[in-house]
This record gives C-alpha cells, sequence and structure tokens, in this order.
C-alpha cells in the first residue's frame, strides 16, 4: 500500500545511516534464524512499509496453516522514506536483507536497472504467468533482460471523491454517474465544474483541496513524464508535465483549491470541517478521508470516476538473492500476489489488485462501500484500473515529482508568485536533487 506522502531522502541520509543500520541488519538476522520455538519451522521473513494488510487480513495465518513447516515473520517500517535507505544499504553491505522484501513502485525502477542482479528472476518461479498481472504493472519491474525481480501487489487507480451535499447546494448533480459525465475524458472539464462549483459554493467552501493534487492526478495519467522510454529526462519540456502542471496553476489562480499541503494536520483537519468538495483518490485514500472526515462524513461523500486514467501508488514484493530461505520466500510471494489472495486483501484493505482475474471475483466485483453511499468501489477502481497506461519511471522520480508538488506549486498557490517564478524554482529544485 502506498501514500503519496512516502517520499525518498536523498543519498546523504543513506550514508549517514549506514553504520546504525548494518548494526540492526545484524540483529535482525540473529532474530530470522531457522527454527521456530525449536520445532523445526523455517521462519520466512518480510519487510514493508506502510500497511501492507497481509497480517490484518489473516493471509499469514492461513499460509502458516497451508504449510506447517513454516512460520511468518513481519517486520514494518512506518514510513517509505526510512524503509528505502535502509533496504540500499542492506543491498550494498550484502547482508541484513530480509527474505522477502516490498518495494514501492517510485523505487522498483531504480532497483531493476541499477541493481536487478541483486534480486531472484519471479518470472521463474513455478505459478507465476505473466498473464496474471496487469501489463503495465508487471513491466514497471522488469528488467532491460526480461528478468522480473518484483510481483505486483496494489495499485492507485485514481477516482473523484466528492461532497454530495455541498454539490447539492452548488447547485450541481449528485448522482455519481452524472458527476462523471461533468468532466467525463479531460481534466479541463473538471476544473469548468469547479468553476460553475464556485458561483454557488456554501458559504466556507471550496472546489478541491490543493493544486499540487490535481497535478498528481493528472501527471500520472502519461505513459511518459519525467523520462522518456529510453531512461533520457524530459522534465523540462514534457507534455505531461506542462499539461498538468497549467492545469495546477489555473485552479490556483481560479481560486478552486483550499491552499492546503496534503498529509499535513490542515488538510486533515479540512476534511473534519467540509472544506472542500471534491479530491483525487486513490483506493487507499477512501481509508484515509473516512477516518479524517469521522462518522458525520458518512454518506456524504462518494466516489465518482476520474476524468482520465490514471495510477497514484502501488507497491511490488521482491526477493533478494542474499535471502537465507530463497525457496520458500519465493513460493510465499507467489501465494501472497495471486489473484486470490489480492481479493481477499481487498475486501480487508481496499487495496486495488494489479492481478485483473481478481476483479472477476466476488470480493472485487460485488464492493460496495457503506462509507461513501455504496458506491461500487470495486467496479469503479478496476474500470480505471485496466485503463492506466504503462507508466515510465525513472531514477529521480520522487525527487522530480516532489520539486513540482512541494515547491513550484506552493509558490503559485500559497505564496502568490507569477508562474514562471514557482515553474524556475522546481527546475532548480530539480537540479539539485540530479547533481547529489
Amino acid at each position: 500500500m502506498t501514500q503519496g506522502c512516502r517520499t525518498r531522502p536523498r543519498r546523504r541520509a543513506v550514508l549517514l545511516a549506514m553504520a546504525a543500520v548494518l548494526v540492526l541488519g545484524a540483529a535482525l538476522l540473529g532474530g530470522c534464524a531457522r527454527g521456530d520455538g525449536g520445532r523445526g519451522r523455517t521462519t520466512v521473513t518480510i519487510g514493508t512499509f506502510g500497511v501492507f494488510g497481509y497480517q490484518q487480513a489473516g493471509l499469514y495465518r492461513e499460509y502458516e496453516r497451508l504449510h506447517p513447516d513454516v512460520a511468518v515473520k513481519e517486520s514494518v517500517i512506518e514510513r517509505n522514506d526510512a524503509y528505502y535507505p535502509q533496504l540500499l544499504t542492506h543491498l550494498a553491505a550484502g547482508s541484513g536483507l530480509l527474505d522477502i522484501q516490498a518495494v514501492e513502485v517510485g523505487d522498483i525502477h531504480e532497483l531493476a536497472t541499477a541493481q536487478g542482479g541483486l534480486f531472484e528472476d519471479l518470472s521463474a518461479a513455478k505459478g507465476v504467468h505473466r498473464r496474471d498481472w496487469l501489463p503495465w504493472k508487471w513491466e514497471q519491474a522488469t528488467t532491460r533482460d526480461g528478468r522480473t525481480i518484483g510481483l505486483g501487489t496494489d495499485i492507485g487507480p485514481i477516482a473523484m471523491c466528492y461532497r454530495k451535499d455541498l454539490f447539492r447546494r452548488a447547485g450541481l448533480p449528485t448522482a455519481r454517474e452524472a458527476v462523471g459525465r461533468l468532466w467525463a475524458g479531460d481534466w479541463r472539464k473538471y476544473l469548468t465544474t469547479g468553476l460553475a462549483y464556485k458561483k454557488r459554493a456554501p458559504a466556507g467552501t471550496v472546489f478541491t483541496d490543493s493544486a499540487a493534487g490535481i497535478y498528481n492526478a493528472s501527471v500520472h495519467g502519461y505513459a511518459e513524464r519525467y523520462y522518456d522510454r529510453r531512461s533520457r529526462p524530459i522534465w523540462s519540456n514534457s507534455p505531461a508535465v506542462r499539461a498538468s502542471w497549467e492545469l495546477a496553476v489555473r485552479a490556483a489562480r481560479d481560486g478552486l483549491t483550499a491552499r492546503l499541503k496534503q498529509f499535513e494536520k490542515p488538510w486533515d483537519q479540512a476534511y473534519a470541517n467540509g472544506r472542500f468538495a471534491t479530491v483525487a483518490c486513490p483506493p487507499w485514500m477512501l481509508g484515509y478521508i473516512k477516518e479524517k472526515s469521522g462518522p458525520a462524513g458518512k454518506d456524504k461523500w462518494d466516489v465518482a470516476p476520474a476524468p482520465r486514467p490514471a495510477n497514484w501508488g502501488g507497491s511490488f514484493i521482491t526477493v533478494p538473492k542474499a535471502a537465507r530461505h530463497k525457496a520458500a520466500a519465493v513460493d510465499l510471494a507467489v501465494w501472497l500476489t495471486a489473484p486470490a489472495q489480492q481479493a481477499r486483501l481487498f475486501e480487508r484493505q481496499a487495496s486495488i489488485p494489479s492481478t485483473p482475474a481478481s476483479y472477476a471475483m466476488p470480493e472485487v466485483r460485488d464492493a460496495h462501500n457503506p462509507y461513501f453511499g455504496g458506491a461500487p468501489t470495486g467496479a469503479i477502481f478496476a474500470a480505471a484500473a485496466r485503463a492506466v497506461p504503462t507508466l515510465v519511471y525513472g531514477p529521480k522520480e520522487q525527487q522530480i515529482g516532489g520539486a513540482f508538488t512541494d515547491v513550484g506549486i506552493p509558490q503559485v498557490e500559497q505564496q502568490g508568485k507569477p508562474p514562471g517564478a514557482g515553474w524556475r524554482a522546481a527546475q532548480q529544485e530539480i537540479e539539485n536533487a540530479v547533481d547529489e
């Protein structure tokens, strides 16, 4: 599971953390040896960041029931910006690695292109069939020579969450099919809807949360954004970046946003206060909205298709070649990512599967979210997932995206600077990150 607040620190942080992480790795190895309480079981260790949901959905217990000679031990680090540098350090040292290591979508390209030889080729594992995954998801973890180092877990197809009560008071339609038609096919129609909302907006409310949110939702619908298919940098003249930047700037200058930064406390409070009427939401955002809006928001929020298919988030699980129990780890990785288990995970955690066969299973096909007015979230997100293009990732993906959303756009939206000044600030931030 992946959230937008998970970002990777710069390489300096990795170097500063190296000594401490090596000590931690040694401790982990000491605690993850073969055996489980003297019963002769093989303990397969899995490292994750955030909440992947395997434990919560009971999948580890089920696997252990099916394999009495195996115990599963999960090690969780809350944020990927702490987890990923540790993984890089362990890979460089050749020690301290767990049997299975999760990898966030923004980092998988770096590992596949620069360190693919340090991971098992899971495409050759028994029970793995490339056709079981969405083509674009499979490609993200595949090396240039055709090895696949990670099996896809969840994905983040984008929908639009909106407040029915605020739409009604602003004179806009409230049924999700009608709402989807307002902006179908074009993010510019979404901004046009925002202008209509603004004319009759309930007091104290605005159309959407942030310009950066619009930028993210738009830019992740293009195959090539910051790098082209040959891994050449294109961020300074990318049509995807330019179009998404212009959308974000227009929303900010037209007063359609609450000028908030996502995943910070004022943003959380705005949910509770009903400050904005729409937000771009991948499936993992639904739980966040429910938590922050609270019981008072039940049946006020609903879900409609986004203007264009896009994907924000998702992860993979890998098996390093230095894993202590490679065969057992590969078997567990294959089982956890199989369509049946991905469907069960969706039922418990709302993590949209990357395996299309899961979409026909009742856990996904028949899913309706009672908090969001009974919205058919399984069908909405599955339809979006099938239409997402194969996104091209590069080595500095997180830093480049953050330069636009955390530096450039806020200068326009929050500080009132001209768009050109914000653009130049983002470009300078990117140059600093790339030159490290």
